[in-house]
């Protein structure tokens, strides 16, 4: 698993051996990022959710990202995150939450331009991380949601005053992108 693009393209990161994580490939990785520059500018804020092994959000610091908050609650995974952002050169740029995605969203207070939610294929709780994240103090009405996840498992048009606003299949990973209804 390597950094596709940006100032660590070609950076080989760490991976817990024998894990029960899933991390994105390098081919959807740069999928995210090539529609991620289709629809905004640049980002400056990113949230990896379920972060494994910190690649998404590595990847967004590798592509100019000032800022990136990781949460997973393994402290494997943690220790992991801090390694690969150490070996990236992104440490002070960073900060590695070891809790539940639910405890995070609970006391994190800043708000991000771009949210990762990579949770295991087979939670069923998505939808309700989605909600949660949408009434969080992370989102602000210009954040984009980034949900890689298993094509045979759908989501939503939307939940809460978040809506589906992008879709792109994957071989068996589907990208959903979601953002907040502006209410005028």
């Amino acid at each position: 698993m390597r950094i596709t693009g940006g100032v660590a393209k070609g950076l080989q990161l760490k991976f817990p051996a024998k894990s029960q994580i899933r991390p994105s490939t390098d081919r959807v990785r740069e999928a995210i990022f090539s529609i991620l520059a289709s629809l905004v500018g640049g980002w400056s804020r990113v949230l990896d959710l379920y972060a494994g092994t910190g690649a998404l959000g590595i990847e967004a610091l590798s592509r100019d990202a000032d800022w990136a908050d990781f949460v997973d609650q393994q402290p494997r995974c943690c220790a992991i995150i801090k390694q690969n952002l150490e070996k990236a050169g992104f440490g002070q740029k960073s900060h590695v939450y070891c809790c539940s995605v639910s405890k995070a969203l609970a006391f994190l207070d800043s708000s991000y331009d771009i949210i990762f939610l990579d949770p295991p294929y087979s939670d069923a709780t998505i939808g309700d991380f989605l909600v949660q994240l949408d009434n969080s103090k992370c989102m602000k009405d210009e954040s984009l949601v980034v949900i890689p996840h298993a094509s045979r498992s759908p989501l939503a048009e939307s939940y809460g005053r978040l809506h589906s606003i992008k879709e792109r299949r994957h071989g068996d990973t589907c990208i959903s992108i979601y953002c907040r209804e502006v209410v005028s």
